[in-house]
Formats: C-alpha cells, sequence, structure tokens
C-alpha cells in the first residue's frame, strides 16, 4: 500500500504535492503512476492529517483535497484506490467515485461513519488509537498493550457486524505510533500474531515512523533502512498488508519474503 497525502502537514511528506497552497493533482497522478509502477497494489490517499498535533480540517476542504485524486487515479491506472479518511461523508463519496478501501484511523466511530461505511459495500480497515491525533502522544498509558489493543478491535468488529459490515470485510491495524510509545510500538510488533490471532488480515504502518528516530537519531528521511526492516519484521508475524512511503524498496524486500516462503512451500509439498 503506497501513500499519497494530500496534506500540507503531514510527519513525512507534508505538503510535497502543493503549490501555491493547493493541491497540485497533476503532480500528485504522476507520484500515483510511479507507485503502482513500483509494485503498489493500492494507493491509500488521505486528506487530512493524523500527526501528532495535526490541526484538523473541514469536511469540505478535506473532500476537495480527495475526491479529485481518486477519480482522476480510477480513470487512468489499475489500482486499488483506498480513501484514508474518518469522515462519512468522504467515505460515501469516494465509493461512488470507485474506491476500493476505507482505511479509518478511528475505526469508523465518528457519527455516521459506520453506517456510510455499511452502505459503501467497501472493505473497512479498522485501527487502534489511544485519544485524538492532536493529544495522542502527551502520555500514553497501557496496562496490557496487547490485550487493550486486541480488545478494541474485537469491539469495534463487533460494531461493525452489527451494523451490517460482513465480518469478510474487514481489516485490522494496531496504529503503530496512534497513542503509543517506542516500547508500546515494540511490544506490539512483537506480539503481532496475538492480533492475528483475532482471525483478519492485518495492515501495518510502521514506514518512517518517529520511533526509528527515537531509536536510531535518524531524521525523516533517513529512516528507509529500518522502515524496511520492519516491514518485514511485520510480514514474518503475520502482516499482510504494508502501507509504506517507499514502494519500490519495500516491494523489493518482501519479495524476498515471498521468494523464501515459496521455497519452503515447495520444499513441505
Amino acid at each position: 500500500m503506497g501513500v499519497i497525502n494530500t496534506t500540507p502537514d503531514s510527519f513525512s511528506d507534508g505538503g510535497a504535492l502543493f503549490r501555491d497552497a493547493r493541491l497540485d493533482i497533476h503532480q500528485a497522478l504522476a507520484r500515483a503512476r510511479d507507485m503502482v509502477s513500483e509494485g503498489a497494489r493500492v494507493l491509500d490517499i488521505g486528506g487530512e492529517s493524523t500527526r501528532p498535533g495535526a490541526a484538523p480540517v473541514s469536511v469540505a476542504e478535506e473532500m476537495d483535497r480527495v475526491l479529485p485524486l481518486i477519480e482522476r487515479i480510477n480513470a487512468e491506472l489499475d489500482v486499488v484506490v483506498s480513501v484514508d479518511t474518518s469522515t462519512p461523508a468522504l467515505m460515501s463519496e469516494a465509493a461512488r467515485l470507485g474506491a476500493g478501501l476505507i482505511n479509518d484511523v478511528r475505526a469508523l466511530t465518528r457519527e455516521g461513519a459506520l453506517a456510510a461505511a455499511a452502505d459503501s459495500g467497501l472493505p473497512v480497515c479498522l485501527m487502534h488509537m489511544q485519544g485524538e491525533p492532536g493529544s495522542m502522544q502527551a502520555a500514553p498509558h497501557y496496562e496490557d498493550v496487547v490485550s487493550e489493543v486486541s480488545d478494541y478491535l474485537g469491539a469495534r468488529v463487533d460494531a461493525c457486524t452489527a451494523a451490517g459490515i460482513a465480518p469478510q470485510r474487514l481489516l485490522l491495524d494496531p496504529g503503530f505510533g496512534f497513542g503509543k510509545t517506542v516500547a508500546h510500538n515494540l511490544i506490539l510488533l512483537r506480539e503481532l500474531p496475538r492480533l492475528g490471532a483475532l482471525g483478519f488480515p492485518l495492515l501495518v504502518g510502521l514506514s518512517r515512523k518517529s520511533m526509528i528516530g527515537k531509536l536510531l537519531g535518524r531524521e525523516v528521511g533517513q529512516r528507509l533502512p529500518a522502515s524496511l526492516a520492519l516491514a518485514l519484521l511485520a510480514v514474518e508475524r503475520g502482516a499482510g498488508v504494508v502501507r509504506a512511503h517507499d514502494v519500490a524498496a519495500t516491494v523489493d524486500a518482501l519479495a524476498m519474503v515471498t521468494a523464501l516462503r515459496k521455497v519452503e512451500n515447495k520444499n513441505s509439498d
């Protein structure tokens, strides 16, 4: 899953696709083409930054940032488009324009989101986040981070199925970096199979995360090697979708895992 942020303030590449304070849709579309050519199977389009301390955006602004790009990508590229949003109106409109996945960091907890997602008929990724983006990293605390994340996601699955969203339409994301310390993130990564035991595909987003900076002292642009290591560790522990900014390098790294698995499967036969 390649990341395309149509925001001026995302932690990794905020503003990279903006010109004169507006999204440059031609540049954004070129980024999308590059990611598809590099091997992305899904493109995740987001118009609201969820970095710690991020300012909220209006529904109209979020839709203006995201919808024209979704429409152009669906018209021109053979790729699944994921809409990274918690906004019900955007979920509905993105589905109408051909989006193939809803990726919600708030796990459909905003008013109207469950109904919008159910009506869309799309698969949904439910993510765990402690608190809200503006304050989530102030003092995250858990008695047992794995159990609490697992319980939360299980409860959201129940809410989704009660709203008419079939279980086979759901993916789960532990929410690395969303209301978690470095220690919490590492424990979740180590224990990822426990979340996989819930029985749903796991999506992970570890690319360029601040935990790398805190552990290694690397700035955002220097985090590729560690991002690749984290992606490999997550896949080895059961992740099925890897959300990444550096698509070509991540695809190559994961191809090595696939090659090894093919040999192992052949030998087991």
